[in-house]
């Protein structure tokens, strides 16, 4: 039996399902169909999902006409044809995240993507009733990105045994890693439905050290397979990027080699292209590498964090997400008791650079619960500030590119319509400005802590001087009229 999308529309996972087929090995079975549409011909690969269901998934990125044919090595499941319309995208949707070919993003659309993100490393690993509670906090927060791991994690607090994993166990609770546990995928993509729907995008972490149950030191053949169903899973969700790890460099059982094989296997079996990088601990990745689409890096120097985008941006000239640049909190580690304002001010600091940085937290609690790994409740006092960054940003007339200021102060903007200075932990009495004195400009004094925008009365020109409190944390933004 072959069942086709029905109402369809771009940006949405349109999918083919062929139910009652019996194998013996379902998980050892090749499927993939060619589907060719308004934009060529794709290959688009299957998987089972249990009960003698296989199916395949497709994300169509425009309206109309999409005929496809089947390939297997199960007769049951090749040769089957058809064909299927798709409808225009909703208003809300737009499509996956990718570059914008410098150093920003954008959906598929054109529409700009702002990553304010946040890590919340195991949290789909938790019992059902902390994974809601981590959706209701998401839902009322700034942020529009979560990096998640695939795989369970076990670390300084983090030590409970999820109720699924991504591979089935036998009577005697050994795992089977050839087999996956369908349901355990199937919960996952509840999940990440429901990011979707109050607009987070995925950011999957599909490797990481912290391992107990031997996923960190899988053979090749399972990493593999392991990484062609979770791409024919998952690929179809538009608002899914790939990490191939979390600190790839403490993962010993892994070479070079397997990491660019791991980059090819995505390639191949996601024809959607999502956004793809790897996530570092003390040794940086080659981010020159032609499948790395943005820098995912963390802070390697105690306290240069956010000031070393400028360095990186040079260096790769790839968008640079710094996905971990320390985290609010008070744990006894070193990245993880940073104050609210530190971090912001690092967040701050970063996104002036023209870069990216991302929220963390880790408060001590009696059951193991951070927000950092298991998710469950915001306690910082960042979050809101994140929200009033967030604002700034979608207040700009495009995204910000570092320009041209004084030595002493990052500046973005967009030469002579827009400029954003800031002052981090300095707390200048005042500033003063040079600029074409044939362009006016609104002046708006920022306190990035506060929370508040105070806005002069008068538009300024040519050379003007800024009056600011004398306190930390301050910005300066300019508006051309």
């Amino acid at each position: 039996m072959c069942t086709l999308p029905q109402g369809a529309t771009a940006y949405r996972r349109a999918e083919i399902t062929l139910g009652g087929v019996a194998v013996r090995e379902p998980f050892r079975v090749t499927l993939h169909a060619e589907i060719e549409g308004p934009h060529g011909l794709v290959r688009v690969p299957g998987f089972y999902d249990g009960g003698g269901v296989f199916r395949v998934r497709y994300l169509p990125e425009s309206a109309g006409r999409y005929a496809f044919r089947t390939f297997s090595s199960v007769a049951a499941l090749d040769g089957h044809k058809g064909a299927f319309e798709v409808g225009p995208a909703a208003a809300t949707d737009h499509g996956p995240v990718r570059t914008d070919g410098g150093f920003h993003f954008r959906h598929a659309d054109g529409t700009t993507h702002h990553p304010i993100g946040t890590t919340a490393y195991a949290w789909t690993h938790q019992p059902d009733a902390l994974q809601r509670d981590t959706l209701e906090s998401l839902r009322s927060a700034p942020f529009t990105k979560i990096r998640m791991c695939l795989f369970p994690k076990h670390y300084q607090f983090n030590h409970n045994e999820p109720d699924r994993l991504p591979f089935e166990r036998d009577e005697h609770g050994t795992i089977d890693f050839g087999r996956f546990d369908v349901s355990y995928w199937q919960q996952l993509e509840r999940r990440l439905d429901q990011l979707d729907e109050i607009g987070v995008q995925a950011d999957l972490i599909l490797f990481h050290p912290y391992d107990r149950w031997g996923m960190a030191s899988m053979d090749a053949d399972v990493d593999d397979a392991y990484l062609s169903y979770a791409a024919a899973r998952l690929s179809a969700f538009p608002h899914v990027w790939w990490s191939l790890a979390n600190e790839f460099d403490l993962m010993k059982a892994k070479s070079p080699d397997d990491w660019e094989r791991f980059a090819a296997i995505l390639q191949r079996d996601d024809p959607t292209g999502h956004l793809m990088s790897i996530h570092n601990c003390l040794e940086t990745y080659d981010h020159d590498r032609p499948w790395v689409t943005h820098v995912s890096i963390q802070r390697i120097d105690l306290y240069k964090t956010a000031e070393m985008v400028t360095e990186w941006r040079e260096r790769w000239s790839k968008p640079v997400v710094v996905d971990e640049c320390g985290y609010e909190g008070d744990i006894d580690q070193g990245w993880g008791n940073l104050t609210g304002e530190e971090l912001i001010r690092r967040t701050w600091e970063g996104t002036v650079r023209g870069g990216y940085v991302g929220h963390g937290e880790t408060y001590l609690a009696e059951n193991e619960v951070l927000w950092w790994s298991k998710g469950g409740e915001l306690k910082g006092t960042s979050p809101d500030r994140f929200a009033f960054l967030r604002q700034v940003l979608e207040d700009a007339p495009g995204p910000l590119e570092p320009v041209p200021g004084d030595w002493d102060a990052p500046r973005a903007g967009i030469e002579g319509q827009y400029y954003l200075s800031y002052y981090g932990f300095n707390r200048p009495r005042f500033r003063t400005f040079s600029l074409d004195p044939a362009v006016a400009y609104l002046v708006d004094v920022i306190d990035t802590w506060g929370m508040t925008v105070e806005t002069l009365p008068e538009p300024q020109r040519g050379t003007f001087r800024v009056d600011l409190p004398g306190r930390p944390y301050m910005a300066v933004r300019l508006r051309a009229q």
